[in-house]
């Protein structure tokens, strides 16, 4: 008798995980669905599909948030990314994909999806309980109601594009590069509480960007991806209670926004200015 993926995985006991992301974010729907299950039982997916109601929901709070002129220069930087980055970002995509693909074998066709316009529903979180995971990962831009992130035994974690508490919300890496603040450029574990990215900490994970060439996406999403194996290592600590909080009282903590393109235009100045710098300092 031959067993499947999920049944050779119940077998050995590995810790339950249950991902959330969307279904257009390829790299997290396939690559770390995959990664997931190359070394836990993966018992259930939530995949959302968002309204676009949803999305004009975000823009009245970003104008809300900075104003309707400044929200100009978020428009403008969409635009750039779109017109500019884009190519470039998409060509990565498609590479960091192709890898995940190779390095990773596909998630077993047993494994059960619910597919969603919202996370926070009943019907989502009756399949969380169903699914019976130890713990959830949440790659998703809905902030979860506590009657859905508790469902999880030892927790809902997020791997959140910046360093907290310092850079919460969904582009921090941008904001710590925008500020000049170059050692917190990164990802941070933590679990889900009822705020926004307030919850306990568990792991710091960053790579060697190249400010200069990569953009925030890459960037963004490299910071996770090169650093697969510690964190595959972090959660499984979590999973069986070994990992310890990390200690972030008395450091100074935001929120911030979408990017501006003004902003991203000094920060490519300047890191072009520190290049040159760097190359005539060693010619020197």
């Amino acid at each position: 008798m031959t067993l499947s993926g999920m049944e050779f995985a119940a077998c050995l006991g590995l810790v339950k995980t249950l991902l959330i992301c969307h279904h257009d974010a390829v790299l997290d729907r396939i690559g770390l669905a995959r990664w997931l299950a190359s070394f836990s039982e993966l018992v259930g997916v939530v995949e959302i599909r968002e309204p676009k109601q949803r999305l004009w929901r975000r823009i009245r709070g970003e104008v809300n948030r900075v104003g309707p002129l400044r929200f100009l220069d978020v428009l403008a930087y969409r635009a750039y990314e779109r017109l500019v980055l884009a190519p470039g970002d998409r060509a990565w995509q498609s590479g960091a994909l192709e890898r995940l693909r190779a390095a990773y074998p596909p998630v077993s066709p047993r494994t059960p999806i619910h597919v969603t316009s919202n996370p926070n529903t009943p019907e989502a979180a009756a399949f969380i309980r169903a699914c019976g995971p130890d713990v959830m990962l949440a790659r998703c831009k809905s902030l979860l109601k506590r009657e859905v992130f508790t469902r999880p035994a030892r927790g809902t974690f997020v791997l959140h594009p910046g360093v907290c508490p310092e850079y919460r919300n969904a582009h921090g890496c941008f904001w710590a590069l925008a500020n000049d603040d170059l050692q917190k450029v990164g990802t941070t574990l933590l679990q889900i509480d009822e705020g926004v990215d307030t919850g306990p900490v568990y792991g710091y994970f960053g790579y060697a960007y190249d400010e200069v060439a990569e953009s925030p996406f890459v960037i963004q999403g490299r910071v996770v991806l090169e650093n697969l194996e510690a964190i595959r290592q972090a959660l499984i600590d979590v999973a069986d209670g070994r990992a310890a909080r990390l200690d972030v009282s008395g450091r100074p903590s935001a929120v911030w926004g979408q990017p501006w393109l003004t902003k991203y235009f000094r920060w490519k100045f300047r890191a072009w200015r520190r290049r040159r710098e760097s190359a005539c300092a060693t010619v020197s």
